[in-house]
């Protein structure tokens, strides 16, 4: 039996969506930026039947992918368009079966020169929260073409 997987939803049409970045994976899922600010971040992830596991779930894999991009643009929301990010380390801890769209926030714990401490959350739609992810990260400047 061969399974064809339905197609992902098209890339953005955006340069650099990603709140000042463009980032092929983020693209690839569906990923759509609602908002950044200084310390905080939102996204939302539309439900799609190629990012489930064997259950019908989201996949966790999924999961960690989105909140690693949300806990960046938090770590990165007083400068997104001058600083981009490594990450150092992440932890994600997985407390509901995620279902459906899905609301992704982070917010900044603390920031210093070069190392920014996050933690954020993905939540289904009515709101209750499928899993939870701090992350550390190392700032890093974006170098500038002549022409910027």
């Amino acid at each position: 039996m061969t399974v064809t997987p339905s197609p992902l939803p098209p890339f953005s049409t955006e340069e650099k969506p990603f709140f000042g970045l463009d980032i092929p994976f983020m693209r690839y899922l569906g990923l759509v930026p609602e908002h950044i600010e200084e310390g905080y971040a939102r996204a939302r992830l539309p439900a799609h039947p190629s990012l489930v596991n064997s259950r019908g779930d989201v996949h966790g894999g999924t999961l960690m992918g989105v909140l690693d991009f949300i806990l960046s643009a938090a770590a990165r929301g007083h400068d997104p368009l001058n600083l981009g990010v490594v990450t150092v380390e992440m932890s994600t801890h997985f407390l509901e079966v995620a279902r459906g769209d899905l609301v992704f926030e982070a917010t900044v714990l603390k920031r210093g020169r070069s190392t920014v401490f996050t933690e954020g959350k993905a939540m289904n739609a009515d709101g209750t929260t499928a899993c939870v992810a701090r992350a550390t990260f190392r700032l890093i400047q974006l170098s500038k073409s002549p022409t910027s």
